[in-house]
């Protein structure tokens, strides 16, 4: 029995370690679809007509027990599509965490950095109205946070400079007050977010919901039978990039990861 960790590019690494400790008795197939990447440029109805062709092909290619969508840009624009198009199959999404931000913050300023394509759904601004009304939530589209993500997890030097311009904005003050909670709102994001705490004008608490989704996707699976569970472990946990075979920097990355390159 396997569980399929998806994202556009590596940043699902952060919700698949953290799936691995919750699912020990689980194969996990990861995929990365990088021929498409960044999905946060991509026009809403060509990223939703891409989607739903290609998790037909990885259906019926890999039979996962269940698909932990590990990104933010296509679970706000296609998660409930995918459910409907696809009703055998179990889906979970990830969202930004403005639930748990507005329930934290104490200055009631909460900005939520994402992508583009995530801060112009109209998913996430009504999670906002759901959900955090009584709160300022400044919403930021970061145009390079991921590249530059997906770079420094090759081995790349980040510019902390960079870093500094896409982060800024999510520092507001307002009224003697400031902003206390950023949301980490793209997988992408954890890998940077030290220095993110190195480049802010002041501390913050930066939510990562990576930990959150694994909970919920290990909450839909039971453990396996001891026996049936020694077949599952022996079996590899494997990588597959639509784009093809991943550079050697990635593929070391992967293999740090304990992933086999799927050819």
């Amino acid at each position: 029995m396997s569980v399929m960790v998806f994202d556009s590019g590596i940043g699902g690494l952060t919700v698949l370690r953290e799936a691995r400790v919750l699912m020990p008795d689980r194969r996990f197939v990861y995929v990365a679809d990088d021929a498409a990447f960044p999905y946060g440029d991509w026009e809403e109805p060509d990223l939703l007509q891409r989607m739903t062709g290609l998790f037909g092909e990885l259906i019926a290619e890999w039979k996962p027990e269940i698909i932990v969508i590990a990104c933010n840009t296509a679970s706000t624009l296609a998660v409930s599509h995918l459910r409907e198009a696809y009703p055998g199959q179990t889906f979970v999404g990830t969202v930004p965490a403005i639930k748990p931000a507005a329930e934290r913050t104490r200055s009631g300023l909460v900005s939520v950095l994402a992508t583009p394509g995530t801060v112009r759904r109209q998913y996430t601004r009504d999670l906002i109205s759901d959900w955090a009304s009584k709160c300022h939530v400044r919403l930021v589209g970061s145009t390079r946070l991921a590249a530059l993500a997906e770079s420094y997890m090759r081995g790349n030097m980040v510019d902390e400079a960079e870093v500094e311009r896409e982060i800024m904005p999510c520092f507001v003050e307002q009224d003697g007050k400031r902003t206390d909670i950023v949301v980490l709102a793209c997988t992408h994001y954890p890998f940077l977010v030290n220095r993110m705490r190195k480049m802010a004008p002041w501390p913050v608490d930066w939510i990562d919901t990576s930990e959150a989704i694994a909970r919920r996707a290990a909450s839909l699976i039971e453990p396996l039978p001891v026996v049936a569970r020694i077949g599952e472990v022996a079996e590899e946990d494997v990588a597959v990039f639509t784009g093809g075979a991943p550079d050697v920097l990635t593929a070391k990355l992967l293999r740090g990861f304990g992933l086999k390159v799927n050819p």
